[in-house]
């Protein structure tokens, strides 16, 4: 095929720009359009061809990995090709869920860069995919076990969701909304899946041109929802309300400056902070039971981005108040459950605003919508945003859960504006570098300047003067390079080594503007000297006691790590003078001393190679030569060859020169001598410390020949050879001009690399052979080690240069019409042929070794650990290793997100981070392999990988397990060959297995951790193949379940095949065709193959007709043989039960069951077993013979049903048909037919469906079927349960106990039984009936258990039965029911609870008048007692409450009903009956286009309450007298106490469950709740009075609108009039809590500020001193949260108050002087108790002022002391900062104040 015909014109979506700095990038681009052409030609073949798997399957991975590889280089059209083709393959009716997630992550992978496609170029329908999401998040069959999906379907499909809807076209929101509008039901579950599903699919970005049109649909259908989270959002369930938090969110962020937010600015920032949920107040805050005011802080952090800017910044201002408001919750001495909320607020808010300023200024022009003009943010926008988060950062800093976030945030701040956010920062971090005591400072404050390192050496005109504190911060760092502070030393070195890596370090004294002195040569030594210490203090003397290993530990290596880096990148970015006075004094160091070899001689032999890579030439030079003759001369003396253990010198040097050698290959040509020379003679010595030192120096010096790597990564190229390099100080690198140099293998070196090979590989190849065969056997184990160390690691070094394994493919593995051969990538190597092939040689030698050793001397595990891993660099190691390199990316990560800077973008990273990049980018193309194609000689070393993995030894097994566990996965379709070959070791025939083989099979087919497990393969073959012989394998001679490590074996195998076992495809039908057709026909670059013949066509049709076929026959045939496997009586009872649970597993909808395993389900119901009962009972027997029981569509519009004109929500003449009616219920077969039964709760209260499914009479299914019309399966379940014997046992087994205690109903059995009535109709009915009313007399919890969970099935299946058939049952269930009622037990309510809940669910309650006329019956007779009166009220609750708003004359009953039993005297029943008020008014809503309700009211009810409490409204405190044994009294004030016990439990029990919070009519209740709410916590105080301070917690928490909020204040003014000062008291707790869960709310109403800031002054002076002592504390928190300003007027207040005059003497005291003064000195210190942590501007003064008072009469002096204590005690951490705000008089008065006198003085 031409490729380079007509690309001419090809222009790329986004190519990865890495590739073209690849030394090799010029035979890239050929490569990538021919790989290309090669995907489009058979992906696209496949697909005509029907051939889903493997041929879709391995193109599609194929096309993933193009992606990796090359980024999008294919043009636009084959872009919106390949995407409409995935579209279609994932939308698949039929597709396999496996497969369905594999092609919508590759779907997710095109559609990533949104700029690329505008929604011109692509659009794609939304109903297909809205169908997939609703098969699999709302499968039917799903709970059944009917399908399985895996555990991240949801996840990936939500995330494929989020791709696609940017692509939707314009009229699809009108469609969507429409078609989920009959779901937005507040009562109902379906409201949630509306919402959710509005979220997920709604698109919101679009061309400003379909704005209108959007928009328009938006606010006809969505206005409500609007109004709903804008006002009444805090009554929604919490889960609705977070998606439309989500929703609007992203609306918000999507369309700046289109959609006007200003008018909700306060109530969305009041919802922000009442989500926090922060503790306030002084009393304790209760939380609404049942609401969670969370949302995701993503979600409101892209809120907040977007309602920034604009005319008058509105939303900064709220942003201000906000952190003003949270501030000192960040304070380190504050700790909560809701600091990580805080933590994550304060992280992602700036990173935000980042990507919004890039966004508006530095984003490149794409299709995407412009902020407009007026609305991007301004640099004034922006300093104002700083300014409110430095607070709330710099206290975050020293948080007790570390300081990653704040250091983040002020990353963020200092790229937004770098003149505000590092000042402050940088004071605090030379203030750290002086103290000694407080080391966690430092590390805080470095972390922090290492993120905002780039800011400020940046050329940047907002902050020219950050340059000048570099050298003294590196030079204020050093002492932290401290042996003795492990975390300070490692967080020292990330600050030099970012610092240095930024700042290239030259002698610039020549330049006249430049410093005099050598400062940077003086930090350079005194950096390397502070090294030098550290590594004198690390030897392993120091380290370790004479016992101990001599191996590094975890912390050694990390510092080992830390201080290479740095030197290297200190040495790096020197001056060629300056790196010669450091590189001296390296050597110097290193060679004037002899180090040990583990610890410090790894870390300076590190040092030393950090150094010799700067300049290779240099370094060398005197490196190599010193070593070469101290080794030399040491080995001259033969002596020294054989002995075990060499002198230390020697193993110091050949340390230092196996380090030293790790640089630029080019260099080491010129000391080839002397390298072979000490190679030749180290490798053969003795000393085993020695020659692996050796093999090191083998190894690396082979490495820095053959490998193709950059040799230098100073941050600027070219050297630093100007005149002014401070000019290049945090300059990014540019991608187009970064001059990587290179290291490319020349000829030279390849001639070293094979004469090194040739030298030193070939004899020991040589000298194994002469061993394997006898010839020259070696005398011991030690010299095979050595012989295999140094082959080990000659393939380390070279395997690079070496070719790949090859030779002829396995064949017949798979079937495909496609080609499926292997990419094949260049990687900058070119393959001499004439050479020898080493690696093919290594491998034929390492196999005849590995068959000697298993044969003659299995033992030796450290030549088989040697072994395995040269067998698995054979097939894996072409230069670099996995693990390596995910480590290298990773680290590559970190730092990227540590230095880069996001307001620009554009790859704008430092030149040595992107010439990591550009490595990494080679390195990942060596070690792509998917897809690899399995050859003969895999083949070969996988079977004896597999002989190893079932070896004797475990260490072995396990080693060789997960290389071939990796191989595996590399090799296409190599596990088919490699399971026959691992089952044959489980197979009962394999008779001369051993225990050890038997488990190495089982761990080969457990798989990996985190891997697939081979019994779990997607594939009929293999299942078919591996779960039969799972369970066989019980018949094993080898198998014995005596060990438990067996049995914990086989439990995790099967433990694993249910956690990743996903239903298998059968049916597969690909039916569009008309992209691959496009494909095939597309260009540039035209697919390398023809399209399809249509005999290959028609081949293909038949083909996917023959696989389905033959995939129902394997899917049979494995249910068969586990069948025959149950069948056998020798199995022991684990395999019995493996086989059931996997059995288990093989229901499904798209195909019937066997009627065997049918049988085996239905007699295994009443096995012995427990365990297989319950997987019996898991099958769900009606699922195996479910019948698809269609209802026929209706349109509502055709039946007269009409939605209302406009839009109107709730109870109105178009649904009102829907209603309980007791006048009109169906009682006659007649009226039974005429209905129209609607059984799905939502619809019609907001709109009707389109299309209704309802069964009119003439359409419902026949009631019975007869026995010949049934099938099989149907005829064994009818069998057995028309045989009493079967169901008397089946009865006994249901009604036994499991766990005693743990047992609950158990929705299972239900559903069994459910299944049975729904399929059979009433045919049990007599048999079962019998046993029904037994246990329903039987009080016991396992009998009453059994009850319920047959009458709900009975209930439930009975469902669309005639009504003959359902009244008869009736009849004999009102009797069943009401005698389980009366043996009611506290096991059993709650199961009787969920039992008529679970029956009532989802049906019409028409339907079940008899049920609800029932349990209307006298629910508190109080016949047998209160438990009894609880339990009905409780059942008939979970009743109703499924019925929602359909029942509103049954409501009206209850309450009728209950509210003369209001005054009850027991609080089980009080609690019980405040539940159900809490339900009975949870329909009366207040939600905007709401019609008012013909459900019970609120306001009625608590009017006729209040009429009822009038004998308390007139006492000054409310007392309770009444307790559970006086239950005689009936006077008036008695009963008002017990009716107001019961109206608090209601509003306890309404706090969160209701929609609306009814504010007017708990105004109505507040004063009498103010006259019972105890002032002291006490645990003491009886149940009113507790009751009585939650209720109050819990309302002041309550969400106010704005028109509520002057009835809540008149009502605390009226009460704060109260005689009671335990009113007045309650009024300002109350006040607290109030005003900030409603901050923004309020100060949107500056009236009502003020009549606040009145009240607390009012209450300030009070004439009780704990009023004025709480109103003290509450006007402290209203100043810190800044709800109104400490301004002039209320100091000049206070200070009046203060200075109010005492008559002279003190008899003469008037109290009204007295409490003004006091209310003055509390006043102002409640201003010094508002700042807490700083020191403002007023402070000094009012301190001042308050010192006058120390010698006032109590309890003035008191309330003085108190406030100076608690300065004290919260200024005392930063007192050194903070005492610079204060004169030296005032500080001397403060001393005097502060310090206590000292006793001896």
């Amino acid at each position: 095929m031409t490729v380079d015909g007509d690309m001419a014109a090809f222009v790329p979506q986004k190519e990865i720009v890495y590739n073209g700095l690849l030394p090799y990038s010029e035979r890239l681009d050929r490569e990538a359009t021919e790989l290309l052409a090669e995907i489009k030609g058979n992906l696209c073949r496949a697909v005509l061809l029907r051939e889903l798997w493997p041929g879709v399957a391995f193109w599609s991975r194929k096309l993933f990995s193009f992606l990796k590889l090359y980024g999008r280089r294919f043009s636009k059209e084959d872009h919106v090709l390949f995407i409409k083709l995935l579209y279609e393959l994932v939308t698949l009716p039929s597709l396999e869920p496996h497969m369905m997630q594999g092609y919508a992550r590759l779907l997710i992978q095109l559609l990533k860069k949104k700029e690329l496609l505008s929604r011109d170029d692509l659009q794609l329908p939304w109903r297909p995919l809205y169908d997939l999401y609703e098969r699999v998040a709302y499968s039917k069959t799903e709970h059944l076990g009917l399908i399985w999906f895996p555990n991240s379907v949801d996840h990936i499909l939500k995330a494929l969701i989020k791709s696609c809807r940017l692509y939707f076209p314009a009229s699809s929101t009108k469609e969507m909304l429409a078609e989920w509008r009959p779901l937005l039901c507040v009562f109902d579950v379906a409201m949630q899946k509306a919402i959710s599903n509005m979220e997920l699919f709604l698109p919101t970005i679009m061309p400003p041109e379909e704005h209108i049109t959007i928009f328009n649909s938006w606010s006809d259908k969505l206005r409500c929802l609007e109004n709903a989270l804008c006002i009444h959002c805090d009554c929604l369930p919490y889960r609705v309300s977070q998606h439309l938090v989500n929703l609007f969110a992203r609306l918000a962020n999507d369309n700046i400056g289109y959609v006007d937010w200003t008018p909700y600015i306060p109530t969305i920032f009041t919802r922000i902070l009442r989500s926090l949920n922060l503790p306030v107040g002084v009393s304790q805050m209760v939380s609404p039971r049942y609401l969670t005011n969370s949302y995701d802080i993503g979600h409101l952090v892209l809120w907040i981005t977007a309602l920034l800017g604009g005319p008058g910044n509105p939303g900064q201002k709220e942003l201000t108040c906000l952190f003003n408001s949270i501030a000192s919750f960040y304070h380190p001495s504050n700790h909560g459950r809701w600091q990580s909320k805080l933590m994550r607020l304060l992280q992602r808010l700036p990173a935000s605003v980042v990507r919004r300023v890039h966004r508006e200024r530095h984003a490149a022009p794409s299709w995407i919508a412009l902020v407009p003009e007026g609305q991007k943010l301004t640099d004034a926008d922006l300093q104002e945003f700083t300014r409110s988060l430095t607070g709330a950062a710099l206290l975050a800093m020293f948080s007790k859960t570390g300081c990653t976030d704040a250091a983040y945030a002020l990353q963020n701040l200092a790229l937004l504006t770098p003149e505000l956010a590092i000042p402050p920062v940088l004071e605090k971090t030379y203030a750290a570098m002086q103290t000694l005591t407080e080391p966690h400072t430092l590390t805080a404050t470095l972390s922090c300047m290492i993120g905002m390192a780039r800011s400020l050496v940046s050329p940047n005109n907002h902050y020219p003067e950050g340059r000048a504190h570099v050298l003294p911060l590196l030079m204020g760092a050093l002492p932290g390079v401290d042996p003795n502070d492990f975390s300070k030393c490692m967080i020292t070195f990330q600050f030099i080594t970012t610092f240095t890596t930024l700042v290239p370090l030259v002698d610039c004294s020549s330049a006249p503007s430049q410093h005099d002195d050598l400062t940077e040569v003086l930090c350079v030594c005194v950096c390397l000297c502070r090294c030098f210490a550290l590594i004198d203090s690390s030897t392993l003397e120091q380290t370790r006691d004479e016992m101990e290993t001599d191996t590094q530990t975890h912390l050694e290596s990390l510092v080992e790590l830390g201080l290479s880096s740095t030197v290297s990148t200190i040495l790096t970015q020197c001056s060629i003078q300056i790196y010669k006075v450091a590189l001296h004094k390296v050597f110097s160091f290193a060679t004037s001393n002899i180090f040990e070899t583990c610890v410090s001689g790894r870390m300076v032999a590190d040092m030393c190679r950090a150094a010799a890579k700067c300049h290779p030439a240099e370094s060398l030079r005197l490196f190599v030569p010193h070593c070469c003759s101290v080794i030399l001369h040491i080995t001259d003396n033969e002596e020294q060859q054989s002995e075990d253990e060499l002198d230390k010198e020697l193993l110091w040097n050949l340390q230092l020169l196996s380090e030293v050698t790790r640089v630029d290959g080019e260099q080491l040509l010129k000391y080839r001598g002397d390298l072979e020379r000490i190679l030749c003679v180290c490798v053969r010595l003795r000393c085993k410390r020695a020659y692996t030192l050796a093999c090191s120096l083998l190894e690396h010096t082979l490495r820095s020949l053959s490998l193709i790597y950059p040799t230098e990564y100073r941050s600027t190229s070219g050297g630093f050879d100007t005149d002014l390099p401070i000019r290049d100080w945090g300059r990014a690198g540019c991608v187009a001009a970064l001059g990587v140099c290179w290291h490319v293998p020349g000829q030279e070196e390849e001639d070293f690399i094979f004469q090194l090979l040739s030298l030193l590989l070939q004899p020991e190849l040589r000298r194994i052979k002469g061993h394997v065969s006898g010839d020259q056997p070696m005398s011991r184990c030690a010299v095979l080690h050595q012989s295999l160390a140094i082959v080990q690691h000659c393939l380390l070094g070279a395997g690079s240069m070496l070719p790949p394994l090859d030779g002829p493919h396995v064949s017949d593995l798979v079937h495909s019409m496609v080609d499926l051969g292997e990419m094949k990538l260049h990687v900058g190597v070119n393959y001499d042929d004439s050479r020898e092939n080493y690696r093919q040689s290594i491998c034929q030698t390492m196999r005849l070794l590995l068959h000697h050793i298993l044969e003659h001397s299995e033992d030796d595990t450290k030549s088989l650990f040697v072994i395995i891993k040269i067998i698995s660099d054979l097939m894996f190691f072409r230069g670099t290793h996995k693990k390596d390199f995910d480590s290298r990316w990773k680290s590559f990560t970190l730092v990227k997100k540590s230095m880069e800077n996001r307001l620009l973008g554009k790859k704008q990273h430092i030149r040595a981070l992107l010439i990591d990049r550009v490595l990494l980018q080679h390195e990942m193309r060596k070690l792509v392999v998917e897809g690899s194609e399995y050859k003969v000689v895999h083949q070969e070393l996988l079977c004896d990988l597999l002989l190893l993995s079932t070896s004797t030894y475990s260490q072995v097994r396990s080693k060789a397990q997960n290389v071939l566990m990796t191989a595996m996965g590399t090799y296409s379709f190599s596990y088919r060959d490699l399971i026959p070959r691992i089952l044959q070791f489980i197979s009962p025939q394999h008779t001369a297995g051993t225990e050890q083989q038997f488990k190495g099979a089982l761990y080969c087919l457990l798989g990996a951790h985190s891997g697939v497990c081979l019994a779990s393969a997607w594939d009929w073959d293999c299942v078919g193949e591996v779960w039969p012989a799972l369970v066989r394998c019980g018949l094993s001679p080898s198998m014995t379940l005596e060990k438990p490590s067996i049995g914990h074996l086989l439990d995790e195998v099967t433990d694993r095949i249910h956690r990743q076992h996903d239903t298998i495809g059968i049916y597969f039908i690909v039916s569009r065709q008309t992209i691959a057709n496009e494909i095939a026909k597309s260009e540039n670059p035209s697919p390398c193959l023809e399209m399809p013949s249509v005999d290959e066509l028609k081949e293909g049709v038949q083909r996917q007709r023959i696989r389905n076929v033959v995939a129902a026959r394997k899917y049979e045939k494995l249910v068969n043989d586990l069948l025959d496997c149950l069948e056998d009586r020798d199995l022991p009872w684990k395999f019995e039960h493996m086989a059931a649970d996997l059995l288990s597993l093989q229901l499904r909808e798209d195909h019937p069951l066997p009627p065997d395993a049918v049988l085996y389900f239905t007699q295994g119901l009443v096995h012995d077993s427990i365990s297989i009962r319950k997987v019996c009972l898991r099958a769900r027997l009606y699922a195996c013979v479910s019948r698809c029981l269609c209802g026929v569509p209706i349109s509502p519009g055709s039946r007269g049903i009409e939605d209302p004109v406009g839009l109107c929500v709730g109870d109105h003449e178009g649904n009102c048909w829907l209603q309980y009616d007791s006048n009109n219920l169906p009682l006659t077969e007649e009226q039974w037919d005429s209905q129209h039964f609607v059984e799905k709760t939502h619809w019609g209260y907001y709109s009707w469906p389109r299309e209704m499914m309802i069964y009119a009479a003439s359409e419902k299914p026949k009631d019975d079927l007869t026995y010949e019309e049934m099938s099989e399966s149907e005829k064994i379940i009818f069998e057995y349960f028309s045989d009493p014997e079967f169901i008397d046992q089946l009865m006994e087994f249901l009604s036994l106990e499991d766990r005693k205690g743990k047992d609950s109903f158990n929705p299972r059995r239900f559903c069994l039984f459910k299944g049975l009535f729904r399929n059979y109709g009433d045919v049990f009915l007599p048999l079962l009936w019998p046993h029904l009313e037994q246990l329903a007399g039987d009080p016991h919890e396992s009998s009453q258990r059994c009850v319920c969970e047959i009458t709900a099935g009975l209930i439930r299946g009975s469902k669309l039965w005639s009504f003959g058939k359902v009244d008869q049952l009736w009849q004999l269930l009102c009797p069943l029911i009401r005698t389980a009622l009366t043996n009611i037990t506290v096991e059993t309510y709650t199961d009787w609870g969920t039992c008529i809940a679970t029956a009532c669910e989802g049906r019409d309650p028409r339907k079940l008048h008899w049920l609800f006329e029932l349990l209307m019956e006298s629910p508190l007779s109080g016949e047998g007692g209160s438990f009894r009166d609880a339990s009905l009220l409780y059942v008939l609750q979970g009743g109703l409450a499924q019925q929602q708003w359909r029942v509103s004359e049954l409501l009206h009953r209850l309450l009728a009903y209950l509210e003369p039993k209001l005054t009850q005297v027991y609080k089980n029943v009080r609690e019980r009956i405040g539940s159900v008020l809490t339900y009975i008014f949870m329909i009366d809503v207040a939600l905007p286009h709401t019609r008012p309700t013909s459900s019970p009211h609120v306001a009625e009810f608590v009017t006729r309450v209040l009429e009822r409490l009038k004998p308390l409204t007139s006492e000054l405190e409310i007392h309770n007298h009444v307790h559970e044994e006086n239950t005689q009294e009936t006077d008036e004030r008695t009963q008002a106490v017990k009716l107001l016990k019961t109206v608090l439990k209601w509003l306890m029990a309404s706090a969160g469950r209701t929609f609306t919070t009814p504010v007017q009519q708990q105004l109505q209740l507040l004063p009498l709740l103010f006259k019972i709410a105890p002032v002291e916590i006490d645990e003491s105080y009886d149940e009113m009075k507790q009751d009585a301070r939650t209720c109050l917690s819990l309302m002041s928490q309550g969400l106010l609108y704005p028109e509520h909020i002057p009835l809540v204040l008149a009502a605390l003014e009226e009460m704060a009039a109260s005689r009671s000062w335990h009113a007045r008291f309650s009024v300002l707790t109350y006040l607290q809590i109030m005003v900030f869960y409603n901050l923004f709310t309020l100060l949107s109403v500056p009236a009502e500020v003020l009549r606040i800031r009145t009240l607390v002054m009012q209450l300030l002076l009070d004439e009780q001193l704990e009023v004025r002592d709480m109103a003290c504390t509450t006007l402290s928190g209203l100043l810190q949260c800044q709800f109104f300003p400490l301004d002039s007027s209320l100091q000049t207040q206070l200070q009046t108050l203060s200075q109010t005059c005492l008559p002279k003497a003190r008899g003469e005291l008037a109290s009204t002087d007295l409490v003004r003064r006091h209310a003055g000195v509390l006043g102002l210190g409640a201003c010094i108790l508002s700042s807490p942590y700083d020191v403002p501007d007023w402070m000094p003064q009012i301190l001042m002022d308050l010192s006058d008072h120390l010698n006032d009469p109590q309890p003035i002096e008191m309330t003085v002391k108190k406030t100076l204590s608690e300065f004290r005690r919260t200024h005392h951490d930063n007192w050194q900062e903070h005492r610079q705000s204060f004169t030296d008089d005032q500080l001397l008065v403060l001393t005097d104040l502060l310090v206590s006198p000292c006793y001896y003085a």
